[in-house]
């Protein structure tokens, strides 16, 4: 029987954060086999560790309850503070080569290469129609953007947090949408200061209606920011995520002006209890 560790990432409650399922060793374990384990944990994402020859290298995998994600940020700092090392780790995934250092308490990583493009206005307009929300309600400081850190993401600004807390979308419609871009969440944001914001991502390209904390869009996100131009400096940015739905989550993102390469930082902690499955749409 397949040995499955679960953590909770971006958080040192085991009360908080986002849950994520690791297997240290998932040698032998086939596309069935991991999909099928990932439904039966019933977190966003289980992390699939395969180890390589070289040292502190690994090949990583990752599935939601439903399909295989090229990469994911809170299942990574899961499975790196599950594996007890301290330093720094290679994880090849299928979105590129993630650089890891961690402590064994917290875990920050390196994306691959950031881009991001701005949402052409049918999809735009397709995507405010599922979350219910209207253009003036948008922050015309952020623009919307499809942004990627390893996977690729809806960024949407809220003009208000009432607006940001106030969360319910068509599940299928905005699934629907994201499937057509090659999306995995739609990162939902609000500046409560210069470098402090609160997200929120729907996820229901896996399943689930929501994450509590989203390393992957972090990183996109902190390249989006870059790429619009709020970037001008070495900037740190706290990400609050998961308050609306009672597991806070703090993520710190580090981008520079001149590196398309965004670090996110944060700790993880194991979880003692057999998890509920997350709400489905």
């Amino acid at each position: 029987m397949t040995d499955v560790l679960r953590y909770t990432a971006f958080t040192s409650d085991p009360e908080g954060g986002n849950p994520a399922g690791v297997v240290l060793d998932a040698t032998g374990l086939g596309d069935a086999g991991m999909r099928a384990i990932a439904a039966e944990v019933g977190y966003s994402e289980t992390a699939f560790v395969f180890p390589r020859a070289e040292p502190d290298s690994f090949h990583v995998r990752y599935y939601s309850p439903e399909v295989e994600v090229p990469f994911c940020g809170h299942a990574t700092v899961a499975a790196a503070v599950a594996l007890r090392r301290t330093g720094t780790l290679a994880f090849h995934t299928p979105a590129g080569e993630v650089v890891v250092e961690t402590d064994g308490s917290t875990a920050t990583l390196t994306s691959v290469p950031t881009s991001s493009t701005p949402v052409g206005a049918e999809d735009l307009d397709a995507a405010l129609d599922a979350l219910g929300w209207t253009r003036d309600e948008l922050d015309p400081r952020h623009p919307a953007h499809w942004a990627f850190g390893g996977a690729r993401h809806l960024v949407l600004a809220a003009r208000s947090r009432e607006r940001l807390a106030d969360l319910d979308y068509d599940f299928h419609r905005l699934g629907d949408l994201l499937r057509r871009n090659d999306a995995v969440t739609a990162h939902l944001v609000h500046e409560r200061s210069e470098d402090v914001f609160d997200a929120r991502d729907p996820f229901p390209v896996g399943g689930v209606v929501e994450d509590p904390a989203t390393g992957a869009a972090a990183l996109a996100f902190g390249g989006y920011l870059r790429t619009i131009g709020r970037v001008r400096r070495p900037r740190t940015i706290t990400i609050h995520q998961g308050d609306d739905m009672g597991r806070p989550s703090v993520l710190t993102v580090d981008v520079r002006p001149d590196r398309d390469r965004v670090r996110v930082t944060g700790a993880a902690v194991p979880i003692q209890a057999r998890p509920a499955r997350p709400e489905r749409g």
